[in-house]
C-alpha cells in the first residue's frame, strides 16, 4: 500500500489544506490517487470542530473559522507541527477507533525518544503531559472526519508555538487544564520529529 508523503516548507491557509484533503478523498475514493500524509504549518487562525460552542471563544476579535473535524476549539499557527492524513479505512478493516488509537500511539512513541512522557486520556481526546506539580497540560489535540470510511484532518502538535494565544479561547472546550509545548518541557534539537512520527505512524497503522 503506498502512501505520498509530502511536506510543506512554507505555511499554509487552513482552507486551502482542507480543500487538497478533501479533493484527495474524493479521488481515493475512485481508486484514481494514493493516500496522503502531509506535514505543513498553518498561518494563524482557529478553528471550531463540529462539537464546539460560541461560549468557547473568549476574544470575539480572533481570526476564526468552522471546520468539519471532530472536536471543539483550538489554534493553529506558527511553531506547530500539523500531520495531515487521507487514510483509507476501508482497507484497514472500517475501525475508526483504530485509526485514533495510532494517532495516540504515534505522537506517545515518538516522544518516548525525546524522553517526554505523556498520556493519552479517553475523557479528554489529544495528548497530555504531566509537569511535576501535577499540573496537566495539551501538547497535541487530535481532530478527524471520516466520510466513506476514508479517514482525514489528523492532529497538531506543539513544538515552540505562542502560548499566550490560548487565552483567547477555552482550548478544546477543556476548562481545567492548560495547553503547553515541547520546547517549554524540555528544550532540545526537534528537527527530525516529522521524521519520526511519519515513521511511527506508517508503522501503527498497519498493526
Amino acid at each position: 500500500m503506498t502512501i505520498e508523503i509530502k511536506k510543506s516548507v512554507k505555511p499554509i491557509k487552513y482552507k486551502f489544506a482542507v480543500d487538497i484533503l478533501e479533493d484527495r478523498l474524493e479521488q481515493i475514493k475512485v481508486n484514481k490517487n494514493k493516500e496522503l500524509i502531509w506535514i505543513l504549518e498553518h498561518e494563524e487562525i482557529y478553528t471550531g470542530g463540529t462539537s464546539f460552542s460560541d461560549n468557547e471563544i473568549l476574544d470575539k476579535s480572533i481570526n476564526f473559522i468552522k471546520t468539519n473535524r471532530g472536536g471543539k476549539i483550538t489554534y493553529h499557527g506558527p511553531g506547530q507541527l500539523i500531520f495531515y492524513f487521507v487514510i483509507d479505512l476501508n482497507k484497514r478493516g472500517k475501525n475508526i477507533k483504530k485509526i485514533i488509537t495510532a494517532i495516540e500511539k504515534t505522537i506517545i512513541d515518538t516522544l518516548k525518544n525525546y524522553n517526554i512522557k505523556c498520556f493519552a486520556d479517553r475523557k479528554n481526546i489529544g495528548i497530555w503531559f504531566e509537569h511535576k506539580s501535577g499540573k496537566i497540560d495539551k501538547i497535541a489535540a487530535i481532530g478527524i472526519k471520516v466520510k466513506k470510511w476514508i479517514a482525514y484532518h489528523g492532529f497538531a502538535l506543539n513544538i515552540s508555538n505562542d502560548l499566550n494565544v490560548y487565552k483567547k479561547i477555552v482550548p478544546c472546550g477543556i476548562r481545567d487544564r492548560g495547553v503547553s509545548n515541547l520546547n517549554k518541557i524540555k528544550k532540545q534539537n526537534y528537527k527530525n520529529i516529522e521524521n519520526d512520527l511519519i515513521k511511527n505512524f506508517l508503522s501503527n497503522i498497519k498493526n
